[in-house]
């Protein structure tokens, strides 16, 4: 199907959407639509109780989080209603997909790669104890060397300088360094191989790889990763570097593959009761991090754009897709030569609702590109998470972003190779609708 029909689609999805509700609901559906964003908004709010109250005030905002949905929903099924809300919720969710998917020739091309020979030295660094055990599952040791690799199984009993085995593996003639492992020993080797200028191999045996996610590598099985060392391309992909030189510490360096956080998640996980006991470690700090009883006092300058006083700050290698306002989800491309800036502070429980409803409209989160960023605090040391890694920081912190520094050695035939979807734009998604045979068949209007 073309783009010119599935623009129809979406724009007929959606007019169905709303039809459904009036013709049927008649003047009852702005009651319909009334109901629900009034649940919405309490469910919010007392969502933001629950993380900032403690004792009894957590538990009534623990049930009216719960209840005010219920209460919904019961509202809507004594109305007789409730199918016509559902249908439309799903003729509206088809139409948003139908949408995206006509514009999707729109969107920016993926990252360029160029084809390479094998390496004749591969050195990859395994730990076995990453993603609960896939280094031996996958019997990715025996297979890498069977191609050729020589193959470093890290001891989890005797813990080993990841960085420095990789540069006494360059040193020793090694011209391709991998690793199969977390994202932060990824990063550690990342660096080494940077700089060097040798490519770096990702494979994906660590619980999360959103690195290897955003390179469309096969999280599934990392046996598929070793097809770099046979039949591979290299793509350049930027590296962010972490640089700190606080009053009375030395300066240090860091590079980070994903993201950099501080703030609230970072002072958590820092934690010592939270490896044992996550969740009460969690519902014990938020309410003091949240309403700033406690924690450092961030100040963020990305560019010409400054934030005072944020409660998490998020700082990515590239940005996350448009609409991760969490930076949960995957990043377009890692090429970009700009550092993603998330910033939230969210002060009561009305903008804590406007966040949730409005994403990134909403006054509690800033979002920004930025080659650089600072961040400082009212203390000398403030806790941050880089790539998974709990570290202490001294202040001021720095985050730059290493354009094109990093060789990655991927796979030819990779099975999640993004397919970057540009915003909905329903003007657009008209406009596309509407043209005629002969300008959608070359000559789209933009």
């Amino acid at each position: 199907m073309n783009r010119r029909w599935t623009a129809r689609l979406a724009l007929g999805a959606g007019t169905a959407a709303l039809l459904v509700l009036l013709l049927v609901a008649g003047f009852s559906s702005i009651l319909l639509v009334a109901v629900g964003v009034v649940g919405v908004t309490l469910a919010a709010a007392g969502a933001w109780w629950v993380l900032t109250r403690t004792g009894w005030k957590r538990l009534l905002a623990v049930v009216l989080t719960v209840a005010a949905p219920l209460v919904v929903l019961v509202l809507y099924t004594a109305a007789g209603l409730l199918w016509v809300v559902l249908l439309s919720i799903v003729l509206w969710a088809f139409a948003v997909s139908a949408g995206r998917a006509a514009l999707v020739e729109d969107s920016t091309p993926g990252m360029p790669d160029r084809s390479v020979s094998p390496p004749d030295r591969p050195f990859l660094i395994m730990n076995p104890r990453s993603g609960g055990g896939k280094v031996e599952k996958f019997h990715l040791v025996e297979k890498a060397t069977a191609l050729g690799a020589q193959v470093a199984v890290l001891d989890p009993d005797h813990p080993q300088d990841v960085a420095e085995l990789a540069r006494q593996a360059v040193r020793d003639g090694a011209d391709l360094l991998g690793v199969a492992g977390g994202d932060g020993t990824q990063a550690l080797v990342a660096g080494v191989a940077a700089e060097h200028g040798l490519p770096f191999m990702v494979i994906s045996a660590g619980t999360r790889n959103h690195f290897a996610m955003d390179l469309g590598l096969d999280r599934q099985d990392p046996a598929t990763c070793l097809a770099a060392l046979t039949d591979g391309v290299e793509l350049r992909v930027d590296l962010g570097r972490i640089f700190t030189d606080g009053a009375g510490h030395r300066s240090e360096e860091r590079v980070f593959v994903n993201n950099a956080s501080f703030g609230v998640y970072a002072a958590v996980v820092r934690s010592p009761a939270y490896r044992d006991d996550k969740a009460h470690t969690i519902l014990a700090m938020l309410p003091d991090l949240l309403t700033h009883h406690s924690g450092a006092r961030l100040s963020v300058r990305a560019g010409s754009m400054s934030l005072d006083d944020p409660q998490a700050v998020l700082v990515s290698n590239n940005p996350y897709e448009r609409g991760d306002s969490a930076g949960l989800g995957r990043r377009e491309r890692l090429d970009s030569g700009r550092l993603g800036v998330l910033g939230i502070g969210v002060g009561n429980a009305a903008e804590a609702t406007e966040l949730l409803l409005r994403g990134r409209q909403g006054r509690g989160l800033t979002t920004t590109t930025a080659r650089e960023v600072v961040i400082d605090a009212d203390i000398s040391v403030i806790p941050a998470g880089v790539d998974g890694e709990s570290l202490m920081l001294p202040t001021p912190v720095r985050c730059l972003l290493d354009a094109g520094a990093l060789r990655v050695r991927v796979p030819r035939n990779r099975p999640g190779v993004p397919h970057t979807r540009p915003p909905l734009d329903w003007g657009r998604v008209r406009r596309l609708a509407l043209t005629m045979g002969r300008v959608a068949a070359g000559h789209d209007a933009r």
